[in-house]
C-alpha cells in the first residue's frame, strides 16, 4: 500500500464500516470499496515452514502478488460474504459494535494483560478477524508434556515464558549474547475453575531443579529424548542441549506437582514490539534509576515507557530492592499490573484500529504450543480469561532461599518450610487472595457445609468401625493404612476392603448417620477435609456389623499425611493484586 492510499484508509473511523452479518448474527469489518486493500498474507502452513520455502500467496484480483512486508502492521482485506451489504443500511449507524462489546472487551483485556509482553492483544483482536490472524502464528509441540489444552469447564493452568534469546536489531546490550534463549522469565498463571480469581506464580530463573527427561520433536518430524540433569538452574530447561518450551513444562510439573495445559513464549524483541503496539506502560519508581547493564535511565515518580525503554524497565536488577534476580521479578509483576489497569482503564478497546494494531503485533511475537496454534483457540482461552477481575489475580513468586551449598551467593533453592503449601493452594485451587463475589458465595456455602462435618463430638477410636479400600493410591496404600491405624492410632475395629470399583482422585469416607461422630474421629485421626465427608450409608463389614468406607483416591499420600489443604498464604510469601499500584525501590 503506498503512502497516498495509507492516508485514505486512516481518514476513515473503522467503526463507521462495521455491518451485521445476518448469516451469523456478528457484526464484521467491510472497508469501502473506494478504499484501497492491503493484501492479506497467506497461512503459513506447518509442511511448508518445514521444507524451507514460504507458501504461495493466496490469489487475488488484479496482478499484485507480492508478499506483504510483515513487520508492518496492517489493516485485513475484507472478506466479502454473499447477501451483506458494504455499508450499513440507512438509520442503522447506531449499532455499530463499539456497542457490542463486553465479550470483545474482556477477551482482550486478559489475553493482553495477564501476562504483559506474552498474552498480549490476541483473543480479544481474534474476535474481530480470526482467519487472518491464523497466518501470524507460529507454534511449537508440546510433546505430550501438558494435560492436551485447557478446558472451559476446569481450572486453567497457562504457563507463560520469556526468553533471553535475541531477536531482530538493537538488543546486542541485553543478557547473553550467545544464548540459545533460555527461561529467563517463567510465571505459571493459574486461573480458578470458577473464574473467580487466578494467581501468576513466578519461579526464579536461577532455583536450582532437577531437569527431566525429555522426549522432543525435532524438526524433521522425528523424537529424539533429550537427557535430563539434576541440580541446575531453572533457565536451563529451555534452550540448553536443544530442550524447546516442552521440556519447561515438565520441569515446572516436576518442581509444582502442576501439570500446564498450554504454554507461550516470548523473547526480547517481541517485548518491545508489543509494549509499542499499546502506546506504553505507566510504571512507578520510588527513587531514580541509572543501571549501565540495562540501560534504564529514569527519574522518581512515573513514567510511561514502550519499545526499547520497556525492554530496560524489565530487565533492570541491579538498581532496584537487593539487586538479584527476586527483585526483578517485583519489577516485572509491577509491569504486568500496571499494563492491567491501562487495557482495562483506555480507549484501546473501543478502538477497531488499535485492537487490530495490538493484535498484529501480539500474534507475530508470540510462539504457543500445538495445542493453541490457532485463532479459535486463542479466542477461547482469552474468554475464559475475561470472566476475571483484576483485584483478584494475585502475584506471588516460588518461596526460596539462598543456596546454602554456596559461600558466594548466586542460585536459591526451595524454601521447604512454605513452597509445598503454595503448591498445595494451586493444585486445590484455592484463592489466594479473599474473593468477594457473588459467583463465590455457593462456593462459599458449600465449603461452609463441609467444614461444619467435623465439627461435634467424636468417638473413641476403639469404636471406629472402617472398611479400607484403595480406590486409585500407590499399590499397598489400603494395607499400609489399616497397619497405621490398627497400630499407632488404637483403630482396632479396621479391616482391609481390597480395590474400589473404580478409582477416585479424592480420598472419601462415607458413612451412615449413626456413624457421623465415627467419621470425625476417623478425620481427626487422618487429616481427612470435610469434603471428603459423605454422608451415605453404612455398609456391613465381617463380622455383619455396621461400617464405614474409606477409600484411598490418588491425592492420598500415605499413612499419616494430613490430606487437609492448605487455607492461606503463609504470611512469609510476598504477594501482590494487580488492582494496586506499586512502585519499585
Amino acid at each position: 500500500m503506498d503512502a497516498q492510499g495509507r492516508g485514505r484508509v486512516e481518514n476513515i473511523d473503522p467503526a463507521d464500516q462495521w455491518v451485521l452479518n445476518p448469516d451469523t448474527g456478528e457484526y464484521e469489518l467491510r472497508l469501502s470499496p473506494s478504499a484501497p486493500q492491503s493484501a492479506v498474507p497467506g497461512p503459513r502452513r506447518r509442511a511448508a515452514r518445514a521444507a524451507g520455502r514460504a507458501p504461495a500467496p493466496e490469489a487475488a484480483s488484479g496482478s499484485r502478488t507480492t508478499a506483504p512486508d510483515r513487520d508492518a502492521p496492517e489493516v485485513p482485506g475484507p472478506r466479502r460474504r454473499r447477501g451483506v451489504p458494504e455499508e450499513p443500511a440507512p438509520g442503522r449507524r447506531g449499532r455499530r459494535p463499539a456497542k457490542k462489546k463486553s465479550k470483545a472487551k474482556k477477551a482482550l483485556l486478559w489475553t493482553g494483560g495477564i501476562m504483559a509482553f506474552v498474552l498480549l492483544g490476541t483473543a480479544g483482536a481474534a474476535y474481530l478477524y480470526l482467519e487472518h490472524l491464523n497466518d501470524n502464528i507460529t507454534s511449537v509441540s508440546d510433546d505430550g508434556a501438558g494435560t492436551g489444552g485447557f478446558s472451559k469447564d476446569k481450572a486453567i493452568n497457562l504457563l507463560v515464558i520469556g526468553t533471553d534469546k535475541r531477536t531482530g536489531s538493537g538488543n546486542e546490550g541485553y543478557g547473553d549474547s550467545g544464548s540459545v534463549g533460555h527461561a529467563d522469565t517463567t510465571i505459571l498463571l493459574h486461573v480458578s475453575k470458577d473464574r473467580t480469581n487466578a494467581t501468576a506464580l513466578s519461579i526464579p530463573r536461577d532455583l536450582i531443579v532437577d531437569v527431566p527427561d525429555c522426549p522432543t520433536e525435532q524438526e524433521d518430524g522425528t523424537s529424539e529424548v533429550i537427557k535430563g540433569t539434576q541440580g541446575v538452574r531453572f533457565n536451563t530447561s529451555l534452550g540448553q542441549d536443544g530442550r524447546t518450551p516442552s521440556c519447561t513444562m515438565r520441569t515446572v510439573t516436576e518442581l509444582t506437582g502442576v501439570t500446564p495445559d498450554n504454554f507461550m513464549v516470548a523473547d526480547f524483541n517481541a517485548v518491545k514490539t508489543l509494549t509499542t503496539a499499546v502506546d506504553g506502560v505507566e510504571v512507578c519508581l520510588a527513587k531514580d534509576i541509572d543501571d549501565p547493564d540495562s540501560h534504564l535511565k529514569l527519574s522518581e515518580g512515573t513514567h510511561t515507557v514502550q519499545g526499547e525503554q520497556a525492554l530496560a524497565f524489565l530487565r533492570t536488577r541491579h538498581s532496584v530492592g537487593f539487586g538479584g534476580d527476586l527483585s526483578r521479578i517485583a519489577i516485572q509483576q509491577q509491569f504486568l499490573g500496571s499494563l492491567m489497569r491501562k487495557l482495562k482503564s483506555n480507549d484501546t478497546l473501543t478502538s477497531p484500529t488499535k485492537m487490530i494494531k495490538l493484535a498484529e503485533a501480539g500474534t507475530k511475537a508470540l510462539t504457543v504450543d500445538s495445542q493453541l496454534d490457532s485463532i479459535t483457540k486463542l479466542k477461547d482461552l482469552g474468554l475464559e480469561l475475561g470472566k476475571l477481575n483484576t483485584k483478584n489475580l494475585t502475584f506471588a513468586t516460588v518461596p526460596v532461599v539462598d543456596n546454602p551449598a554456596e559461600k558466594v551467593k548466586a542460585t536459591v533453592v526451595l524454601n521447604k518450610a512454605t513452597a509445598p503449601t503454595v503448591f498445595q493452594m494451586i493444585k486445590d485451587d484455592v484463592s489466594f487472595t479473599e474473593v468477594k463475589e457473588q459467583a463465590k458465595a455457593s462456593k462459599d456455602a458449600a465449603a461452609a457445609a463441609a467444614a461444619a462435618r467435623l465439627k461435634g463430638t467424636q468417638s473413641a477410636a476403639s469404636e471406629v468401625r472402617v472398611q479400607v479400600m484403595n480406590g486409585g493410591a500407590e499399590a499397598g496404600s489400603a494395607q499400609a493404612t489399616l497397619s497405621w491405624l490398627q497400630v499407632e492410632e488404637g483403630v482396632t475395629k479396621s479391616e482391609n476392603a481390597g480395590n474400589a470399583p473404580a478409582a477416585l482422585s479424592r480420598t472419601t469416607l462415607e458413612y451412615g448417620p449413626e456413624q457421623a461422630a465415627q467419621a470425625r474421629k476417623l478425620a481427626a485421626i487422618m487429616g481427612l477435609p470435610g469434603t471428603a465427608l459423605k454422608p451415605g450409608e453404612s455398609v456391613t463389614n465381617s463380622q455383619g456389623l455396621p461400617t464405614m468406607t474409606l477409600t484411598l483416591g490418588k491425592d492420598f499420600k500415605g499413612a499419616g499425611v494430613s490430606l487437609t489443604a492448605p487455607t492461606t498464604v503463609p504470611n512469609t510469601v510476598d504477594k501482590s493484586t494487580a488492582d494496586k499500584v506499586e512502585c519499585a525501590k
